[in-house]
């Protein structure tokens, strides 16, 4: 086994522009991507579109475009949103053009095949082309789908089919022991309800026709298709080489520390079942953790490019910045649970904690250091017996923060984390506050005694080092969720950050040692005229044209 990390989102149909939910999900896979890589593993960070889907090929129809020019053009989108979110991915694939990828699922395909479970049948049931899943009776609630709006269609054809249920034994195993962990645990749950009930063979194909003649072809059977999610889940090895047997599909998959998937709760049934079936029928290893988030919801109602209600995320970025925008994803929705978007809510939490807390502790700080070290960040003076060194509390939490963070983030929980940062953010402003180095400062500018003006002074310096300290500290916490607040931090204080999710802590004397402050913009001022519903603010109707929204601040 390597120490090398494998990353991945799920890939979004390209029928439609992004939505803010797809990047909460790629925002939560990029603060596990940096996490990693922050503690020395190497990390490949995947993610991409899924082209060969026949709901692009109606949109691409609808739109009376030719359907390879449409998908090529839409993916092109979704590309942008990881430059605007400032991510860090590694790679990006597009399933209908990456030349990788054609192969891989052929490969697959014919693994699977091999080993016995690819066969052929007929086929009779509802389908539903938003979800790109067959759907049993027992799984409709009043005959519709139960995520989309549009009506069911009724199928009756001759497929493929993979035997999923000769994998169940093997699936069960792999939840029980451990080899594939899935977060939160409701979700795990849920995976085990599936597997109680018993799996059933699932088809792999589509009729080219059904298809209009869009996707890869089925190895020796022109006639048909092969199924969207079959397709679409093997871009993550297909990336990685599979096709060619390329060196980083042994580092960073079959010997890889762990295969991490960040996925909507939408698809957990193809990435907690069918996709490590399909990878035990081809002798690969199974994905390690799968990390489910919830839908964001506007007005209670999910967010979705087919219902037409999608908050468009460039306008987000556009109109409060990049890491206003995180914070607001990563802090405020918690895994497992659905939550409700609105700008009025990400304006509040941004005065709150990114302005208030963060931003007026990382002004004052400054401000005091300029005033009284002339921008240095004084060294430690030795203890005195008998006495702890001021703000020797502060160390010890900081200590406790990066080790809860780090623990938060093994368990591939971003939000449970970031709530960690803050809480040493708040712990910052109270020691600050109790100690009033202010005070101390204008006392010693008062004071005609010689003697107790050094005392004081002193005092000061010590209390505004260890202020300074902890906002270095802060900075190298916050690096993963919002890398250029952290960036700018680092800039301020003018010193590079401590390597906090190291296995060795940094040694807390000598943080900032050769600092030199360099302030200049407020890291993060208050928003002003927060308007009283997303409705107000950044929705996109698909389809139609939007109208940018103008900056508040």
């Amino acid at each position: 086994m390597t120490d090398s990390i494998f990353i991945s989102t799920a890939i979004p149909y390209v029928n439609g522009t992004p939505h803010v939910g797809f990047a909460w999900e790629l925002v939560l896979a990029d603060v596990l991507a940096r996490y990693h890589r922050a503690r020395g593993r190497r990390v490949c960070f995947l993610t991409g579109t899924d082209d060969n889907s026949l709901k692009n090929v109606r949109a691409a129809e609808a739109a009376g475009a030719e359907t390879a020019s449409f998908v090529r053009a839409r993916g092109e989108r979704f590309e942008a949103l990881c430059r605007a979110l400032g991510l860090s991915n590694d790679d990006f694939i597009r399933t209908a053009f990456d030349p990788r990828h054609a192969p891989a699922v052929e490969r697959l395909w014919k693994a699977c095949d091999a080993a016995g479970d690819v066969y052929r049948s007929s086929y009779r049931g509802a389908y539903c082309v938003g979800c790109e899943q067959f759907y049993g009776p027992h799984e409709l609630a009043g005959g519709g789908c139960p995520e989309h709006d549009a009506p069911l269609e009724r199928i009756d054809e001759e497929n493929h089919f993979f035997r999923l249920a000769r994998h169940q034994a093997e699936i069960d195993r792999l939840l029980s022991g451990g080899a594939l962990r899935i977060w939160p645990d409701v979700y795990r749950a849920e995976a085990y309800a599936w597997i109680q009930a018993g799996l059933a063979d699932f088809s792999v194909s589509r009729s080219t026709a059904r298809a209009h003649g869009w996707g890869i072809p089925v190895p020796g059977d022109a006639g048909q298709i092969v199924y969207v999610w079959f397709d679409a889940l093997a871009n993550y090895i297909s990336a990685l080489g599979y096709a060619s047997d390329a060196p980083e599909l042994d580092q960073f998959w079959q010997r890889g520390a762990r295969r991490i998937h960040v996925i909507g709760k939408n698809v957990t049934r193809f990435h907690c079942i069918y996709w490590p079936a399909i990878l035990a029928s081809a002798g690969l290893c199974p994905p390690s953790d799968v990390v489910v988030h919830g839908f964001l919801t506007v007005d209670g109602r999910k967010i979705g490019k087919s219902l037409g209600n999608g908050v468009d995320p460039f306008q987000l970025i556009e109109r409060y910045g990049v890491d206003r925008f995180r914070h607001y994803l990563i802090r405020h929705f918690p895994l497992g649970r659905d939550g409700d978007f609105s700008t009025a809510a990400l304006e509040h939490a941004s005065n709150d904690e990114l302005a208030d807390q963060l931003g007026n502790l990382l002004q004052r700080v400054l401000v005091l250091l300029e005033r009284n070290t002339g921008g240095a960040i004084p060294a430690p003076a030795p203890e005195r017996p008998g006495e702890p060194p001021p703000g020797g509390p502060l160390a010890q939490a900081a200590r406790r923060a990066a080790e809860a963070a780090r623990a938060e983030l093994e368990r591939c929980d971003p939000p449970s984390a970031l709530a960690e940062v803050f809480a040493f953010v708040r712990a910052q402003n109270l020691e600050l506050s109790q100690h009033e180095p202010w005070k101390l400062a204008r006392r010693a500018r008062e004071t005609s005694d010689a003697s107790e003006r050094g005392q004081l002074e002193s005092r000061c310096a010590l209390l505004l080092a260890e202020a300074a300290r902890g906002l270095l500290w802060t900075g190298a916490l916050l690096e993963p969720f919002l890398p250029d607040a952290a960036a700018r931090i680092a800039a301020a204080l003018g010193t590079p950050l401590p390597a906090v999710y190291a296995d060795v802590a940094p040694d807390w004397p000598s943080l900032g040692r050769h600092a030199r402050v360099q302030r200049e913009n407020v890291l993060f001022s208050r928003l002003i005229g927060a308007p009283e519903s997303a409705g107000s603010a950044c929705i996109v109707r698909i389809g139609e044209q939007s109208v940018p929204t103008s900056p508040t601040s």
